[in-house]
């Protein structure tokens, strides 16, 4: 090995993907196209959850081109186990953690690295920014001013793009080693919300969370609202298994759908039993109007144009509806003491 290498300290990129074969290789380029300081290497490390469209035959080409790709199997096929087993994989002081449906900034690690740096935190990231496709409808077009609208995130800083500060939790995230020796890697009985696990086991320990508006990256968020509501759903299914661990209490943001949700069918259900329907109707009126007026404020916030301002209502409703469901199915089965369901297993791309 040249011995300027073995002078030069390492940061990790580690990915778990599954098949990704439209994209794993520009994927693969952007990583390895990262800007580093000149005392800095990179290694991208690929955890392959056992893909059966080609792209492993990708990842191979690809490896076999440039050493600093290395990729390795995930029988799990699970994000939390492909985190784990490109972690025990990496040679790096520092771990960056990618997805393969995000576009990064030339500058996303080194930027990591400064935060790093001057934060002393034990994890840092940028906000989540959702960008629509280059061939992006309407649909998504409104998925994503719904995901970046304040007033259906919620107020989640990691949702505010020019927010720079302590955090209780970042998109994608960027450790010291230390921090995984310190707080342990990914539980792998999560499919979902193993990153919010990972940060909440971080503040509770004792560590710190530091979001730098200047880590910039873009998510391709999915593009069909049946997609929407499976991603929401097991985002709202695994919450409460989260919360169940830690002894943690949901943010008022997490309660509002499971409670918009369980509202809506004990109204229904007491107008069922009394004979009347205007409980139930004067409620949903009520939300109806609270869903037009917040779509309206988020397509003015956006700049939507018409077509994609009037998918808003449906948009939003999918993204309550899906989490409150979920989460009420979720807390079903804590209470209970039953196992995660398989089911919800399943990546939903």
């Amino acid at each position: 090995m040249d011995a300027n290498l073995l002078m030069q300290k390492c940061v990790s990129i580690i990915v778990p993907c599954r098949n990704e074969l439209r994209h794993i290789e520009s994927f693969c380029r952007s990583a390895l196209g990262q800007e580093l300081p000149s005392d800095w290497r990179l290694e991208l490390i690929v955890a392959d959850g056992m893909s059966d469209d080609g792209t492993r035959d990708v990842l191979t080409t690809l490896s076999a081109a440039d050493p600093r790709i290395r990729w390795i199997d995930n029988p799990g096929r699970i994000v939390s186990t492909g985190l784990n087993r490109a972690l025990a994989e990496a040679s790096g002081e520092v771990i960056v953690r990618m997805d393969v449906h995000t576009v990064y900034c030339a500058d996303y690690v080194r930027q990591c690295l400064a935060a790093l740096i001057d934060s002393g935190a034990d994890n840092v990231g940028g906000p989540w920014r959702a960008q629509v496709d280059d061939t992006a409808a309407r649909l998504q077009a409104a998925i994503v001013a719904a995901f970046q609208s304040k007033w259906v995130a919620g107020g989640a800083r990691s949702r505010q793009l020019g927010y720079d500060g302590w955090v209780d939790t970042v998109y994608l995230g960027c450790w010291p080693r230390a921090s995984f020796s310190r707080f342990g890697a990914f539980d792998e009985a999560l499919v979902r919300n193993q990153d919010d696990e990972h940060n909440l086991r971080i503040t509770r320990g004792g560590g710190r969370i530091w979001q730098s508006s200047h880590i910039k990256s873009a998510y391709h968020p999915r593009n069909s609202l049946r997609q929407l509501f499976r991603q929401y759903f097991q985002y709202g299914y695994w919450k409460p298994f989260v919360m169940k661990k830690h002894g943690q209490a949901a943010a008022l943001r997490q309660l509002a759908p499971p409670v918009f949700v369980a509202g809506t069918a004990i109204l229904a259900a007491a107008g069922a039993v009394g004979g009347t329907a205007w409980p139930v109707a004067i409620w949903l009126l009520a939300y109806i109007l609270a869903v037009v007026g917040i779509s309206v404020a988020t397509a003015w916030q956006a700049g939507l144009e018409p077509s994609a301002g009037g998918c808003l209502p449906v948009v939003i409703v999918t993204y309550h509806l899906s989490y409150g469901f979920g989460s009420l199915l979720g807390w079903w089965d804590v209470l209970r003491g039953r196992p995660a369901r398989s089911r919800f297993a399943a990546l939903t791309r």
